[in-house]
């Protein structure tokens, strides 16, 4: 039984399931974004946020222990020069999990797993969104209550007239 273990095994060894988020992670940093199954990327969360969260203090001593999860120097460079940039002031939550679906083949759940900070498209809509100024309800409102916006002015007396009226 598996009474509080709280790693997904994804069906596979430890060996092949290290070396496969090794190789997912290596491919989130230089790629920035990566399209999986939905298991596969909770348990890729789990792994490259600690790794990233050592990028933002760049010493000998990170960079090694980086590089013994990630296995490329492509890689550990891109972290520590690019990314950790960007995710300097961030506390923490460094990628995204968006759902796209299922899988034709056999029905799994698909998402794209990306680096919050890189996603160009989610950043301008989040400064070009506007906030609503008013409230309104759905149901109508009574005529006296919508009287006082539009008011009438009072009415103007008119000056006699002086003309005939016309002849026919």
């Amino acid at each position: 039984m598996r009474h509080g273990c709280k790693v997904n095994h994804l069906s596979r060894t430890h060996s092949h399931r290290i070396a496969m988020m090794s190789n997912m992670a290596t491919s989130l940093i230089l790629h920035k974004r990566l399209e999986t199954t939905l298991a596969k990327a909770k348990a890729l969360r789990v792994y490259v946020e600690p790794i990233i969260n050592r990028s933002k203090e760049d010493s000998t001593h990170n960079r090694r222990i980086v590089f013994s999860y990630l296995h490329s120097k492509e890689a550990v460079n891109e972290l520590f020069r690019e990314i950790s940039q960007k995710i300097a002031t961030r506390p923490g939550g460094y990628t995204r999990i968006l759902k796209t679906g299922i899988r034709k083949g056999d029905n799994s759940e698909m998402c794209i797993i990306e680096l919050v900070d890189y996603n160009e498209n989610m950043l301008k809509e989040t400064k070009t969104k506007k906030t609503k100024s008013t409230r309104r309800s759905r149901g109508g409102r009574k005529p006296e209550e919508a009287a006082p916006a539009a008011e009438t002015p009072a009415p103007v007396a008119e000056a006699p007239a002086t003309e005939a009226p016309a002849a026919e």
